[in-house]
């Protein structure tokens, strides 16, 4: 099923190819960076009516192109139009210059701009291509309109933000509202740049849309649309085995609370048995807590093998709150020809050699799924981590391909990564979900999917969203303890 176009997630390097593409097909480039122009200045009367007066900060490429275009339009409405410039607008290229032209009043240099009561502020400085930390005049310009309280309505994205990675470049506007164009781009997702983006507006200017596919890869938001034809309603004949018989490894005497957690998630998300591998030491902890979850003694290695003759116990989850992370290590690689869920403590157990757990999952469709938060992350992929020329979604890529794994990199911005180069950014969690045992709650509803038949990365992909909607359903507040009980039904697409 394709990316629906609200979900699309284009890279600014992807938007310099579909512009260029646009023109090469005989497109008015100019045509479109008026139709840009135009809605920024639309935004912008719709939003503040009564504004004292617009100030229009243009850049030095086709960011500020667009800005003199929105100042051209706010003017002829006959609203009060000043617009301030970076660099000398007499030196403009291409549709820029144009757009400069078409703008009748006068234009100041931007070191001459002084907030004032009433302003509100048009950002057309940067957009999303920029690269590099901005000027100590410019990021003094941005620290007196923060300071001044002005709305900011920021062109195609908040000037100092790395469209690609999110990541503030020296200083940013902190906008009340941007106007993108024709799709999203990996900074208004990412973090810090979704907080600054402010109301977010995708405006279509006219670009085909076989131009604009022809160009994208697989990155789009989180939703449905990824597992389409994946989730399917209950069969009427189904029984519990039919289900899925999914298997979660307990800690020890003092530590089974977080097994049980993703236990009781694994259940509620439609896992027709759920079974809590326990050591006899702590079967009676466990055994005081749990009803509907089955419990298994598995003291060692060979306790686990004989299991694992059981073919029908075909998805584990090992990690929270695992603790012994040399018996994690030999048993992750003892389940290489199953589904299994890597988190906390079994991530923890390769930091210092994960290559024999590559290798043990090399082979065949991916059937490992790693959820490493930021400091995991960086245990076990410490040069990738490193390169901090890298956006998270090209971390959390690299990490899959290496390690033939889907990736779930955590976060309020996670990240899903699969082998393949596809990828998807989860937008619908909320703050509150940041609790003690959201993470093992989050490993059981991922393991109930694979269990149920879906392929690791929709199962990771529809796991990280049904764990946001869960959140967003208990509320603030809430513990780890809620979460299960919020778990909603999956829905079917396709």
């Amino acid at each position: 099923m394709p990316i629906p176009r609200a979900a699309l997630i284009i890279t600014p390097a992807e938007m310099s190819a579909i512009d260029r593409d646009a023109a090469l097909s005989g497109i008015d480039s100019f045509r479109l960076m008026t139709s840009a122009g135009t809605a920024v200045a639309a935004a912008a009367l719709r939003l503040h009516p009564g504004a004292l007066r617009f100030a229009v900060l243009c850049g030095p490429g086709n960011n500020g192109g667009d800005g003199y275009v929105a100042a051209a339009v706010l003017d002829e409405s006959g609203v009060a139009v000043r617009v301030f410039s970076l660099g000398e607008p007499g030196q403009l290229k291409g549709d820029a210059a144009r757009a400069y032209q078409s703008w009748a009043g006068t234009t100041a240099p931007l070191a001459q701009y002084t907030p004032q009561p009433g302003d509100i502020v048009i950002d057309a400085l940067f957009g999303a291509g920029l690269a590099r930390p901005v000027t100590p005049a410019v990021a003094l310009a941005m620290q007196a309109v923060t300071q001044a309280g002005l709305p900011v309505i920021a062109v195609d994205l908040p000037s100092g933000l790395d469209g690609r990675t999110g990541q503030v470049l020296g200083e940013s506007f902190q906008a009340s509202h941007t106007v993108t164009f024709m799709a999203r781009k990996p900074g208004h997702l990412l973090l810090p740049g979704r907080t600054l983006c402010g109301r977010l507006e995708v405006f279509d200017i006219g670009i085909p849309e076989r131009i604009l596919r022809s160009q994208t890869s697989w990155l789009c938001e989180n939703g449905p649309h990824v597992w389409a034809g994946q989730a399917h309603a209950l069969d009427p004949s189904a029984h519990k085995f039919k289900r899925g018989h999914l298997a979660i490894f307990s800690g020890g005497p003092l530590a089974t609370g977080a097994a049980r957690l993703s236990a009781a998630a694994g259940l509620k998300a439609g896992a027709g048995l759920v079974t809590l591998a326990s050591t006899s030491a702590a079967l009676n902890a466990n055994a005081a807590h749990l009803t509907a979850v089955m419990l298994k003694e598995i003291d060692d290695a060979g306790a686990l093998l004989r299991w694992l003759a059981d073919k029908r116990v075909s998805a584990f989850v090992l990690g929270p709150g695992f603790g012994d992370v040399e018996k994690a290590r030999q048993y992750a690689l003892m389940l290489s020809d199953r589904a299994l869920v890597l988190d906390a403590d079994g991530i923890t157990a390769f930091k210092d050699d994960p290559a024999p757990l590559f290798a043990a999952f090399a082979g065949g469709e991916p059937r490992l799924v790693m959820t490493p938060h930021e400091g995991e992350f960086a245990r076990l992929f410490a040069d990738i981590d490193a390169d901090q020329t890298l956006s998270k979604v090209d971390r959390a890529i690299a990490a899959a391909k290496r390690s033939h794994a889907v990736i779930v990199y955590k976060g309020a911005d996670t990240v899903i990564a699969s082998p393949d180069g596809r990828a998807v950014i989860n937008t619908n969690a909320p703050p509150w979900l940041a609790t003690a045992g959201s993470g093992d709650t989050l490993a059981g509803i991922i393991g109930a999917h694979l269990v149920q038949g879906m392929p690791a990365f929709e199962a990771a992909a529809a796991g990280v969203w049904r764990h946001g909607r869960a959140g967003s359903k208990a509320g603030e507040g809430l513990t780890a303890e809620d979460l299960a009980a919020a778990i909603e039904p999956l829905p079917a697409i396709g």
